[in-house]
């Protein structure tokens, strides 16, 4: 295979190993409620390493998100989510995203990878779009991601299921997660 030398694909594109900058960065999801709406929340907590290669191709993923730090705007919503009802997050605590591969796709690029939720590892892909790479005011290098997956809570095992009066589940199955990052080049 070819290598893909991103200087000439992306512009201001750098080799190095990255950081996500919580203050700004953000994981969130979305999930049917009541199948007539939806219902957003985001966890708080998390590490997102990125990896970038001279060949993009063999540049890397790995993300560990704290499952407690939860927030959907409704502390009762929260805590039940933390149960073994949902997440679970007493026996397993966190979450995780590691890549095994990266290709072009027709918008942008797809980063496969392995996602472990609740004790069980499925294959995720996440569609990416590289929104850009500069330095900040402090001369710190900084580069932009936004990446969406969506899974099926019922493939890892977090299958509880309350049916409605007039049909349909009270939370539905399709998981839509979504991650802006914004990282920071590592000396």
């Amino acid at each position: 295979m070819t290598p893909v030398l991103a200087t000439a694909e992306i512009p201001g594109y750098l080799a190095g190993t990255w950081k996500a900058d919580p203050v700004h960065s953000e994981v969130t999801f979305t999930v049917r409620h009541l199948m007539i709406s939806k219902t957003r929340g985001r966890f708080t907590t998390y590490d997102v390493t990125l990896v970038t290669s001279e060949d993009l191709l063999s540049s890397s993923v790995n993300a560990t998100i704290d499952l407690a730090s939860i927030d959907t705007g409704s502390e009762i919503r929260d805590n039940h989510l933390r149960t073994a009802d949902y997440l679970e997050v007493e026996k397993y605590p966190t979450m995780s995203y590691r890549s095994t591969g990266i290709r072009r796709a027709s918008d942008g690029w797809v980063i496969d990878g392995e996602l472990t939720l609740h004790g069980v590892t499925r294959q995720v892909p996440l569609a990416v779009e590289v929104n850009g790479f500069g330095s900040d005011q402090w001369g710190a290098q900084r580069a932009g991601f936004s990446a969406t997956a969506e899974i099926n809570r019922r493939d890892f095992g977090i299958d509880i299921s309350t049916p409605m009066e007039a049909g349909g589940v009270v939370v539905g199955d399709k998981v839509s997660i979504s991650l802006e990052i914004q990282a920071v080049l590592q000396k």
